[in-house]
């Protein structure tokens, strides 16, 4: 809702953090914490977890935001441009877009960092944070 409502408006970095953060960060969050629960984890790696779906969910949001600038159209089976386009309030329009890769790059490798007590298992969720800032799609 807040993402709507500040459309046209200035975009202010603590604004666009909130919203990434409530929005594609709380989404992910539960996910991979969820799993955690069902799965029996004890309290620090739950802690551990929902921290990396934390970071990994607002690393995602930034990559959208960064290819919705850079991406290719044919690639992506959409136009770039259509944040701007609505007046979205977005990692780059707050911060830059040199500043929102060094933030996405800086999220995914603390996201990683949140696995360290997990042994092989957690390869997959590291290979995920890396795909993130990869994608072209």
């Amino acid at each position: 809702m807040v993402d709507i409502q500040s459309e046209g408006r200035k975009a202010d970095p603590s604004l666009v953090e909130f919203i990434h953060t409530h929005k594609t960060g709380a989404l992910i969050a539960a996910s991979v914490t969820s799993g955690a629960i069902l799965a029996g984890g004890d309290q620090a790696q739950i802690e551990a977890i929902t921290s990396y779906g934390e970071k990994i969910g607002l690393t995602f949001q930034i990559a959208d935001d960064i290819l919705d600038i850079e991406g290719d159209s044919i690639t992506m089976g959409k136009r770039p441009g259509g944040d701007e386009q609505r007046g979205k309030i977005t990692y780059p329009s707050a911060m830059g877009l040199s500043r929102s890769k060094e933030i996405e790059a800086g999220l995914s490798t603390a996201a990683i960092l949140s696995l360290q007590a997990f042994d092989g298992k957690a390869d997959p969720l590291r290979q995920i944070a890396g795909y993130i800032i990869e994608r072209k799609k």
